[in-house]
Formats: structure tokens, C-alpha cells, sequence
């Protein structure tokens, strides 16, 4: 049986790990101290892929033509405390230059080792370490 309320604490997303020379695209929204991967909360009806070209654009003014799944990934919220987040995240790549926008307050390309303690859980815990294993494989 559910606990009423129960959904109000769960936060589905959508992200993009944009990778590129060893680093990964990383923003850190207004009003917050936390680095994050690029995305957000799907609109109704809304995929998750759209989700994230659509977060993309509207926060670092990249069109993504197209993305591949990294994967489903469960964790604490970094600016919501007491909520789950599940994300799925897809991995692109783009030449261009991302530029803050709307919410953002920084970009920043994270390394994918050695980096720094100010990242989101989910980023921390499980993206860095699943793009760092895809990358072992390729």
C-alpha cells in the first residue's frame, strides 16, 4: 500500500551527459551549490529523450540532434531533501559550446576522475561511474 504523499517525494528527470576530452557538462542552477548534469522534469506526455534535448536547449542553448541511453539510475535529490530522483540519462555529443541559460547559473566541464566534492549525488554515485565503465568498453 502507498503512503499518501509517497509520489510528492519521488522526482522523475530526464539528463544529458554531455562528454567530451575526458569531462563532462555539469550546470549549477540558480539559488543552488550543487553541480548537476543538464536536464530536467518531463512535461505531460512528454518522453524522456524529448525531455532531454528540450532541458538541453533551454539550458545551455545546445540543439542535440541525437541522444543514446546511458541508463536508469536512482538516487537521493541534491536540492530536495527527503525526495528520490530517477533519471534517465542519455549520452550526446556536441562540438558546440554550451552558454548558461534560463535557470543556470554556471556551466562547468567536470572531470570524470579526480573531481571536485561539489556534485549531486546522482551525478557522484552513479552517471560518473557508468561513463567512465562505457568508456573502459569502447
Amino acid at each position: 500500500m502507498d503512503t499518501p504523499g509517497a509520489d510528492d517525494r519521488h522526482i522523475v528527470v530526464a539528463a544529458v551527459a554531455l562528454v567530451r576530452d575526458g569531462h563532462v557538462l555539469t550546470v549549477r542552477k540558480r539559488g543552488t551549490q550543487r553541480f548537476m548534469l543538464v536536464g530536467g522534469k518531463l512535461e505531460p506526455g512528454e518522453s524522456a529523450h524529448d525531455a532531454a534535448l528540450r532541458e538541453t536547449y533551454e539550458e545551455v542553448g545546445l540543439r542535440i540532434a541525437s541522444a543514446t541511453l546511458l541508463g536508469e539510475f536512482l538516487s537521493e535529490a541534491a536540492n530536495e531533501p527527503g525526495h528520490t530522483l530517477h533519471s534517465t540519462v542519455f549520452w550526446v555529443e556536441s562540438d558546440d559550446e554550451p552558454v548558461a541559460s534560463g535557470e543556470i547559473a554556471e556551466v562547468r566541464w567536470t572531470p570524470l576522475r579526480d573531481h571536485p566534492d561539489d556534485l549531486a549525488p546522482m551525478l557522484e554515485h552513479h552517471v560518473l561511474p557508468a561513463i567512465v565503465e562505457s568508456l573502459s568498453r569502447r
